[in-house]
């Protein structure tokens, strides 16, 4: 089952260029502003999906013919995920990544975005600050000053933060992409016909067939 045949058409009005105007000339496309997404409260259900991580380099087609062995079946995995942009939403190659990166940033390697806050224990064991808070270069070259069994101490700010550059903060946006949802095989079937029955249109005044309408513009 491929993603555009089952997509329905609009025919929209073209209006007509020639005096006297009197009739509308229409033209027959995919009405791809009718958009199936999947109802997100279903990931909730373990059920129907699974967590899959995705390899570094792999496709979506790659990963589509390991899941159902059809690599056509890609749009599935777009769906089920709600990837708006493919391109962007699915990980890149690390290759690509740095090739990305050294385009739109001047020194990605060497450019410092932001300052994050690490783990490191009192004496008791617990946490002088929480971890992975974003912090500014004020408090990584000052000092932090906490409490630790009834005493104030002083720890260097560049001890319990580090600084993030704009690639690493690239690379771990990119590897979160990773994880995904997969329709498991078994439910494939409904929701292909759940797909199917989505995309049929319900009469009404534009209303041609149950994959056909007609609008103007």
């Amino acid at each position: 089952m491929t993603y555009f045949r089952n997509i329905p058409d609009i025919e929209y009005d073209t209006k007509p260029i020639q005096y006297p105007f009197s009739e509308s000339e229409y033209v027959v496309a995919k009405n791809f502003f009718r958009r199936y997404q999947v109802n997100p409260d279903v990931f909730s259900y373990a059920v129907f999906f699974k967590k899959y991580s995705i390899v570094e380099g792999e496709k979506i087609y790659q990963v589509a013919e390991k899941a159902y062995d059809d690599p056509f079946l890609d749009w599935v995995i777009i769906l089920s995920n709600n990837l708006v942009n493919p391109q962007f939403d699915w990980p890149l190659s690390e290759y690509d990544l740095r090739k990305y990166c050294e385009k739109n940033y001047d020194d990605p390697y060497g450019t410092i975005k932001f300052y994050r806050t690490v783990k490191i224990l009192k004496g008791d064991g617990t946490p002088i600050i929480k971890e992975n808070l974003i912090v500014d270069e004020t408090f990584y070259n000052g000092t932090y000053s906490y409490w630790d069994k009834d005493q104030v101490k002083n720890i260097p700010g560049n001890v319990i933060s580090t600084p993030i550059t704009i690639f690493e903060d690239e690379q771990e946006r990119n590897e979160k992409k990773r994880e995904i949802f997969l329709l498991k095989p078994g439910y494939l079937e409904a929701f292909l016909d759940d797909f199917r029955k989505t995309n049929l249109y319900q009469k009404s005044k534009d209303y041609i067939s149950s994959t056909l309408k007609k609008t103007g513009v």
